[in-house]
């Protein structure tokens, strides 16, 4: 059973809308402590760092897709029902001190959009988390989100409304076919014999 939830205008979405988040908001934060009382080399090792990982974050997820599944609970909803979800992304970079924007392409419950989404991403050591707390996004409404990546994947929980759920799914990377695509390319012929 599909559940519907409508936006402020009465158009009807699916109860996805906070796995759209997970994409659509990531801020990225550091995380050391008492940095100001670090020596200057440790500070500029930890700035270095920092930025290393800002740099694989960038090149991880600009231009790549996102696929993966979703889950639903709440109101009528199948907490064990897995939904399918796609996000193809844009150039993604960092726009302020921990404010990143993810140009993305949604795809979901027969919904297609894309939108300009600036997220807030914290690390959690050496991993990236989009941290999202009752943000609004145009046709959604408010969402809140925690969404993690590591090693190709992405995992998280997203909350809009009384619905909430899971998501995870690989990040392919841009240039490279996801299973989609490959399910969709036809089988190479062979050699033609002389």
């Amino acid at each position: 059973m599909t559940n519907h939830l409508r936006d402020r205008s009465g158009h009807s979405f699916t109860a996805n809308c906070g796995a759209v988040l997970i994409l659509l908001a990531a801020s990225i934060g550091s995380a050391f402590a008492n940095e100001d009382a670090s020596p200057p080399a440790a500070k500029t090792t930890s700035d270095e760092h920092q930025a290393k990982l800002e740099a694989a974050l960038s090149k991880m997820l600009s231009g790549a897709t996102l696929e993966g599944s979703f889950t639903a609970s709440g109101p009528g909803a199948d907490p064990t029902k897995l939904s399918r979800e796609k996000y193809t992304l844009g150039e993604v970079k960092k726009i302020g001190e921990d404010t990143w924007l993810f140009p993305t392409r949604i795809e979901y419950g027969g919904k297609d959009l894309t939108l300009p989404i600036p997220l807030p991403i914290r690390w959690a050591g050496d991993t990236p988390v989009v941290v999202v707390d009752q943000v609004e996004l145009p046709g959604f409404g408010a969402v809140s989100a925690r969404v993690m990546f590591f090693e190709g994947h992405y995992a998280g929980f997203w909350k809009h409304g009384e619905h909430s759920g899971n998501l995870f799914g690989e990040i392919h990377s841009a240039g490279k076919k996801t299973p989609a695509d490959e399910k969709k390319s036809p089988d190479p012929k062979p050699p033609a014999s002389n």
